[in-house]
Parts: structure tokens; C-alpha cells; sequence
């Protein structure tokens, strides 16, 4: 078993891997900023209902600060580093681009010198399918898979930016110093203790309510929705696989998309979530939104000849799954502490194979 930091650990993604690691058997280090992006109670309360339980403390560090990680990294007596600390959400680096200079370059950037410095033997990064940015003619269900030997030099957003950046830095650094690197490109992950930002909980919440939705590009946008569970034992399996042999360059990189491979338009969406919880939407169309682009939808194949057949739950039964847990959440009620309540049953997870 391995000695793992893992940076972003009470997002989304980051809580649910860092847990799930550690019921792997290995020993986790975990750190997040704790910014308030959304409510940092969300953030908080996954430390205390997921990674507590699991023996997972999390530290709180800022990673644009190039000493302070250092710190972090070389205490942490660490083998690999899954890095997911970052600045996420496309619509918000349309007006707020230094924020995600700030977190995903500055930040990305010290934890690659850290990491170096203190001798790592694999990183491993957060990418995002946004990298392959907006491909013209596409939309339909009938468009191209993504495949990571796709150029990605044209990105939608100024977050994509940043995130092709991110593997231009990765790679330069493989072959400078020799720091084997693995890129995540992971596509639109959906599930319980979501991102209340993204569209799964934000239409949830509102057809919960009674509430008008807001659908945009009339509800054609196409996305490769992936449940949380089946995205953390595709990053568990890479981790435990180890770190990449030199490519024909010699420099010791990989690419992986992370994706159920399975396109779904915006209202194949919400009639989902409509099912899940039982109640019809009230929409309202709105014109596609700068950053966005018509289609994603994931290349499975290079992931599949890494770590073969993982789960791949149907967006029936994710949707079913998330809309148990945000009922769970929001009964919590006026006053109440959410992290303290008791979770109606254990979060499907990836557990030790």
C-alpha cells in the first residue's frame, strides 16, 4: 500500500477519493483551502461525514503559497500525489479569470516544484474534458467520442485554459526532471455531495421546490455524466496501477479520459432527475452561455486497456442515488448542524477489491 497526499479534499471529487483510499488500506494525507466558492459547510461537512470516519484528517493550506506546500508535501512522507485542488466552474472564469490563475496555475505550479523537490514517484492531476473545447458541427448524439490523442489547443472557457495549461506544465516538468505524471481528464461527475454550482443539483433543488429551471441551448447540450462512485475506483485503479513507464520521448507521462462514455442531452437530464424525485420540471429556455460548448462525451478505450472493466452505474441509477442523498441534506432544516446528522445509509463507494 501506498503513502498518498491528496490536495483538494473536501471537494467533491477529493472527499470521496481521499475515503475511499483509505478503506483501500492506504495511509492518506489530505489538505484543502476551504474557500467559499460554495458554503464552505458543504466542504466541512464531508471532511466530518466521509473522511473522518475513514482516519482522514485534512489540513488546511493554501497551495499558491510555494513554502507552504513544500512543507506539506515533505511532512507528508508521500509516495504519490493526487493533486485535485483547484478552481473549478467554466460560467465563473468568464468574469472572475484571475481567480483560476491564481488557484490552477500558481497553485498547479507549486505543488509540481514541491513534488519534485521532495522526490515524488508519481503525480497524479486533475484535468477536465473541457481541454478538448469546442469542435465545430457537433451536438448530436451521432458526434465523435473524445480521444486523448484529440488536439486540444482551442478551449471554450478561460478555465480550459488553464486546465490545458496544466498539462503542458505536467509534461515539462516530466521531461526536465523525470516526475512521472498522469493527467485525469475527467468529464461532467455527478453524485452524492455534489457541487451545488453544477446543473445535477441545481435542477434537483428547484424541482424539489417547485421551482422554475433554467435550461440552456435548449436543452440539446450533450454531456458524458459520470456517477462519483464509478469516477473514484477509475482513480484508485490508475493510483494502485503506479506510475507510467517513458513514452517513445522518454518522458514518463500518460492521459486518461475519465468517463461513462454514455452522451446525454441536457433534457434527457432532467427527465431523469424528474423520475428520481418524482416531480415534474417547470423550465425555462435560455440561449447557450459563453464557455459552453454543444458536446462532450468520453473515449473509454485507452482508460479500458489500463485498468480494464470498472462499474459504470446508469444515470437511472446515480440520479436515484444523488436525489436520496440531497433529500438527506436538505432536511437537515432551519439551525441544524448537516454534520452532524446521521447518514440514512453508507454512500456506494468504491471499496477495496
Amino acid at each position: 500500500m501506498s503513502s498518498i497526499l491528496v490536495t483538494g479534499a473536501a471537494g467533491f471529487i477529493g472527499a470521496h477519493v481521499a475515503r475511499a483510499l483509505a478503506l483501500r488500506g492506504h495511509r492518506v494525507t489530505a489538505c484543502d483551502n476551504f474557500n467559499a466558492y460554495y458554503d464552505p459547510a458543504l466542504k466541512q461537512a464531508r471532511v466530518q461525514q466521509l473522511l473522518w470516519p475513514a482516519g482522514v484528517n485534512v489540513s488546511h493550506v493554501d497551495l499558491t503559497d510555494p513554502a507552504l506546500t513544500q512543507r506539506l508535501v515533505d511532512a507528508s512522507g508521500a509516495e504519490v500525489v493526487l493533486h485535485l485542488a483547484a478552481q473549478a466552474g467554466v460560467r465563473m472564469s468568464v468574469d472572475r479569470p484571475l481567480d483560476y490563475v491564481q488557484a490552477n496555475l500558481l497553485g498547479f505550479g507549486s505543488v509540481l516544484e514541491a513534488s519534485r523537490r521532495a522526490g515524488i514517484a508519481h503525480l497524479l492531476y486533475a484535468s477536465s474534458s473541457s481541454v478538448y473545447g469546442h469542435r465545430e458541427g457537433e451536438g448530436e448524439h451521432g458526434a465523435k467520442p473524445f480521444a486523448e490523442t484529440d488536439r486540444i489547443d482551442r478551449p471554450a472557457s478561460f478555465y480550459a485554459a488553464t486546465k490545458m495549461a496544466n498539462e503542458a506544465m505536467a509534461y515539462a516538468t516530466a521531461r526536465v526532471h523525470g516526475l512521472p505524471m498522469t493527467a485525469l481528464r475527467f468529464f461532467t461527475v455527478y453524485g452524492p455531495w455534489g457541487r451545488p454550482d453544477m446543473a445535477c443539483w441545481l435542477f434537483a433543488e428547484r424541482i424539489r421546490e417547485g421551482l422554475p429551471i433554467r435550461v440552456f441551448g435548449k436543452g440539446q447540450l450533450v454531456r458524458d455524466y459520470t456517477y462519483v462512485a464509478d469516477t473514484v475506483e477509475a482513480v484508485c485503479r490508475l493510483i494502485e496501477r503506479g506510475a507510467p513507464p517513458p513514452d517513445a520521448q522518454g518522458v514518463p507521462v500518460e492521459t486518461f479520459n475519465v468517463g461513462h462514455s454514455v452522451p446525454t442531452t441536457v433534457n434527457e437530464l432532467v427527465a431523469g432527475l424528474e423520475a428520481a424525485i418524482g416531480r415534474t420540471a417547470l423550465i425555462e429556455h435560455a440561449p447557450m452561455q459563453a464557455g459552453d460548448v454543444p458536446h462532450t462525451e468520453s473515449d473509454p478505450t485507452r482508460l479500458r486497456a489500463a485498468i480494464g472493466v470498472w462499474p459504470r452505474t446508469s444515470l437511472a441509477q446515480g440520479l436515484a442515488e444523488f436525489a436520496s442523498w440531497l433529500a438527506w441534506w436538505q432536511q437537515r432544516g432551519d439551525g441544524a448542524d448537516a454534520a452532524m446528522l446521521q447518514m440514512p445509509r453508507p454512500l456506494p463507494l468504491a471499496q477495496a477489491a
